[in-house]
Parts: C-alpha cells; structure tokens; sequence
C-alpha cells in the first residue's frame, strides 16, 4: 500500500484529505513532532509528501529543503497561497508539483497518481498469487498480464480490498462517480461481465461471485 505523508496543521483539512485517500487506498500519515519532522518523515518513509505552506514551526519551504538533502520522495505543495510566485519557489527548491486550496478529491487523485506515474512508484494490491496495478490498470499472474478499461479496475480494487466480503452495487457506484465515470446499474453490470471475461486468462473468474441484488463478491480459495 502507498503511504502518503500529510504535512499540514489544520484539523478540518487533514480529515478531509485522509478519508479521500482512504477510498482510493493510499494509507495517511501525519506529523507527530514538528520540531523533528524529518525523524517522522525517516521512520514512516513515504512514497509521496503533500506539504503545506504555513506549519507551526518552519514553514513548507524550509521543511521540503530540508528533506531534498536526505529523500527523493516525491513533493505535492498544497497551500491557499496563490499559485505565483509560490509555486515557483516551491519547484525551484525541489517540489514536484502545486495544487491551490481549495481543490476537490479528484483533483488531488490525479496529482498524486500523476506523480507517482513520473517517479515509477507502482501501487499495487495483491490477492492470492494476483497482483492488480492501480497505476496502469494490469492484472499481473505468474507471467500473464490482463489490461484493464479504468472502470474494469476500480471495480477489480474494489473487490481486492474487501476480498471474501461482499461490495454493494452502490459502493461500486460511488467509487466510479468519484472517479469522474458517470455509470448507472446497467453499465456496472456490462462492466462486471467484461471483467469476468477477462478474469477466465487468469483463473480468476470463477472466485468472482455475484450476490443475487446486493453486488459482488471475490472469495479466496479454501
């Protein structure tokens, strides 16, 4: 799982930001002491930061200058701050990217996806002997690769998070709503089938279990 170091102060902020990473499965991490940001930053070693501009000891500027001398990790300012000649600065000093507040979910998905695509860090999910790529949609076992439509795998994330427990037709819903696709049942349904399809390469179709109106189910082998 990828871990993301949320480096902001402010309460309201922090909740919201964890429980939309939360649904795409990043796990959250926050800072415990702010004099000593960079032992947190060593002993949680995240994959991404997203740091803000205004923190109750030094500032996002000196803390990410700080961290340049001892981590490549990638960098997401976000701050209420305008844009220039922030963003500039934060480039400049080794940032990799700056979203302005407010920003929604989605927003803030595809940044850090975006990132993380430019730095070669994979995100994965593993059942069993499978493992599902988040970054590029790929069902990998053993030697074989399923490519999947987005759709397809958000709905295979899904059912890998909650594996052996049953995903409602309407948490698939919302998790595609999210992710900007406009889907109604119906089209869940169609998708469900093509994942299927591709799920028989594999071996895997026959774990994927439909549960007579509520949704859908994939069950480890005994």
């Amino acid at each position: 799982m990828t871990t993301v170091l949320l480096i902001e102060d402010d309460p309201a902020i922090i909740q919201a930001t964890t429980i939309a990473l939360h649904k795409w499965n990043y796990k959250v991490a926050t800072i415990s002491d702010w004099c000593n940001l960079i032992n947190d930053l060593q002993r949680i070693n995240p994959q991404l930061v997203l740091m803000d501009i205004t923190l109750p000891t030094f500032d996002g500027f000196y803390w990410t200058q700080q961290i340049r001398e001892v981590s490549n990790v990638p960098i997401i300012f976000i701050s209420a701050a305008p844009m220039d000649p922030n963003a500039v600065r934060a480039i400049a000093i080794g940032a990799d990217d700056y979203l302005v507040k407010p920003f929604t979910s989605n927003v803030l998905i595809a940044k850090i996806q975006a990132v993380l695509r430019r730095n070669n860090i994979t995100q994965e999910l593993t059942f069993e002997n499978y493992r599902l790529s988040i970054l590029k949609n790929e069902l990998v076992y053993q030697q074989q690769v399923v490519k999947l439509t987005p759709t397809e795998g958000v709905i295979l994330r899904l059912l890998f998070i909650n594996a052996n427990q049953t995903v409602t037709k309407e948490q698939f819903l919302q998790a595609l709503w999210q992710g900007g696709a406009f889907v109604d049942e119906n089209i869940l349904k169609v998708n469900i089938s093509r994942l299927r399809n591709k799920l028989s390469k594999v071996n895997l179709s026959q774990q994927l279990i439909t549960e007579r109106k509520r949704g859908y189910r994939l069950i480890s082998h005994d």
